[in-house]
This record gives structure tokens, sequence and C-alpha cells, in this order.
């Protein structure tokens, strides 16, 4: 009966979310590979303001509208105080943000990826998603993302993003496992 009683936990535990390990993504290069001169550091991006939902298919409403802005350094923007502006936007809450470019991947093998989003953040990066975080919360973690990447290079990064009001924040962090991760420095980012 024990036997049967600890199956059962982990047949149940393979089908529910959290509970069981996902399959680790292999993520797609780009292709054709962008050539180094042809690349502006940072990631493009564009705002929509006034963007009043509260949630990542309100935001994507809103960036139909949406005006480029200043690039992006990348994603290494901290928690905000209070009334200052939303990465490089010239609005301190409700912004919604469209996000693309490149990152580099510098050699391959597995990474663990994890994100900090104040608001709600969906990102992609070599056609998976890597990070989902849909609703309204103070800066904290996304949940971590193990992913393959099959060879050194470029790979194509979305993601949408949008902060209702309060602080902001938009951060990337990468490693090989769980204990190493950093921060991604702004130098990884292309578009």
């Amino acid at each position: 009966m024990t036997m049967n009683l600890k199956a059962a936990f982990l047949a149940g535990a393979l089908l529910i979310p959290g509970l069981g390990m996902a399959e680790t993504p292999t993520l797609s290069p780009a292709d054709p590979q962008p050539s180094t001169s042809s690349l502006t550091s940072g990631l493009a991006v564009s705002y929509a303001s006034r963007n009043h939902g509260r949630s990542l298919a309100d935001a994507r409403g809103a960036l139909k509208k949406a005006k480029p802005g200043a690039a992006l350094a990348g994603l290494s923007y901290d928690d905000t105080k209070e009334g200052e502006n939303v990465l490089t936007s010239d609005h301190s809450e409700k912004i919604a943000a469209a996000i693309s470019g490149y990152i580099k991947f510098d050699a391959a093998g597995t990474y663990m990826l994890e994100f900090l989003a104040n608001d709600g953040l969906d990102i992609s990066i070599g056609g998976q998603q890597v990070g989902l975080y849909d609703g309204v919360h103070p800066c904290g973690y996304v949940g971590e993302q193990e992913v393959e990447i099959p060879k050194a290079g470029y790979y194509a990064l979305e993601a949408t993003y949008f902060q209702r009001k309060g602080t902001a924040c938009l951060m990337m962090e990468w490693g090989p496992d769980s204990d190493g991760l950093e921060q991604v420095p702004d130098s990884a980012f292309f578009h």
C-alpha cells in the first residue's frame, strides 16, 4: 500500500506545476546571426503611457499606440523610489513597454535564468518563454528557468513589461545554477 501511495504522489507531482521537474527548453540562436557592426548596445523599447491596466493583456492593448523610447542599457533597472521614472520613459507610473533586441551568450551550455519585475513581465529568448508574471506586485522574482544554449552567439529577446504605480524594477540574472546567479551585464544586450 505504501508503494502505491508513493507512486500516486509522484505521478500527481509531475502533473501539478511547481511540484514536478519541468523540461529544460533549448533556445534557438538568431538565424542568421547579426553582424556585430550592425548592432547597437542595449535593447530597443517602445512605451505606452497612461496604461491603466493591471495585466499583460491590458499592457499589450495599450502598446498598440506605443511610441519609441530611449534604448534600455540592458535589464538592470533596480527598484526605483516612488516618483522616479520607469526605465527610460518620462513617466513614473502606468507604463507599458515592448522590449526587443538580442542577448549574447558567450558559451554554449546550461544556464539558469531569473528575472525581477514590478509589475508584470512576459519575456522570451530564442523563441522560448523564459519568464512570466502577470499581475501587480512589488519588485520580486518571477521564477527561475533553466535553459539550454546550443551554441555561443546572439539570441532574440522579446518582452512585454508593465508598471502600474508606486515603484518599478526590471532585472535579469543568469548563472550555471541557482546558487551562482549574477546580474546580467548590460554589455550582453544589443539591438
